[in-house]
């Protein structure tokens, strides 16, 4: 029987972005579908239990919430990792450019005048993603790296994009690889030859959706696996996103269950477990979001 990995230390364990002086934590807190009502206290709480990496984006209309409980947080804005996403070409070149800048500025808590706590540090974020390939993304992608260049994102990526599109930017981009791919994983979704590509050029792969939008909690697969280790079935597909490699963005407004979604690093699934789980792809039919798997 295959022996299990080493566990991973601790919730702040990160991987190193390639190309850039930054690192990612390996476990994130994501906001999709968050109400800007509840996101500030659900921010809070993360960050409380220990998360520092929130992900967010323009398209979430939260943006703002994020960046009021970093403020509330007194955590330095060094110690939290902050993600956003840009959706669309806002018209032309310099619109777009004001779109992601004021994006930036909402992320860390800063006004509109762009100033923020008093800190004298330009505002900044770690990571921003072109959220799809849409018709204008050569546009967004130099957009992006115009902002890099400035110092406002300390590295860029993309999200759901396949092959084909990471292939294409060989062409417009200014620097490649994109150093992050965000994209739908889950047992029952695994995108293989995708994960195998970005694997071999150097990008790291994010999974939105581990827990698979909670419908797989009833499993008798994830179920058995659980009581095995003594865990619950979104522990275990935290873990095993985790030991796949790829860094799984968690979502929720309980603090209870941003509790249960940390809790995995005192235990690690053998290499049957891993098999067992790896045999539940279903491909595009087991994606969420079949629409974005290319």
């Amino acid at each position: 029987m295959t022996s299990p990995p080493p566990a991973i230390l601790s919730l702040h364990d990160t991987i190193p972005l390639p190309g850039t002086d930054t690192a990612i934590p390996r476990l994130g807190f994501g906001v999709y579908q968050t109400p800007r009502s509840a996101c500030k206290q659900a921010c809070l709480s993360a960050l409380t239990v220990g998360y520092r990496h929130i992900d967010s984006a323009q398209l979430y209309a939260n943006e703002a919430e994020v960046g009021h409980a970093l403020q509330a947080s007194r955590l330095p804005r060094a110690a939290v990792f902050l993600t956003t996403k840009i959706h669309r070409k806002d018209g032309s070149a310099a619109r777009t450019l004001r779109s992601v800048r004021a994006s930036v500025r909402r992320m860390t808590g800063c006004d509109d005048d762009g100033d923020g706590d008093g800190e004298t540090a330009a505002p900044y974020v770690d990571l921003v993603l072109v959220h799809r390939p849409c018709r204008e993304r050569r546009a967004l992608w130099r957009a992006l790296e115009t902002v890099q260049g400035e110092g406002a994102a300390r590295a860029v990526g993309v999200s759901n994009f396949g092959i084909e599109q990471l292939e294409e930017m060989r062409v417009y981009a200014g620097r490649w690889p994109p150093s992050v791919n965000q994209i739908e994983l889950h047992p029952w979704c695994q995108q293989r030859a995708l994960v195998a590509y970005c694997e071999r050029h150097g990008i790291v792969v994010q999974a939105w959706s581990p827990l698979v939008r909670g419908t797989k909690m009833a499993d008798p697969t994830l179920r058995r696996l659980g009581e095995k280790h003594g865990k619950t079935p979104a522990q275990v597909l935290v873990r095993y996103s985790l030991q796949k490699g790829w860094v799984p963005l968690v979502k929720s407004t309980s603090e209870a269950r941003m509790r249960e979604n940390a809790d995995v690093f005192d235990f690690a699934l053998e290499g049957e477990d891993m098999e067992i789980l790896d045999g539940l792809d279903q491909g595009t039919e087991g994606a969420l979001c079949p629409h974005l798997i290319h």
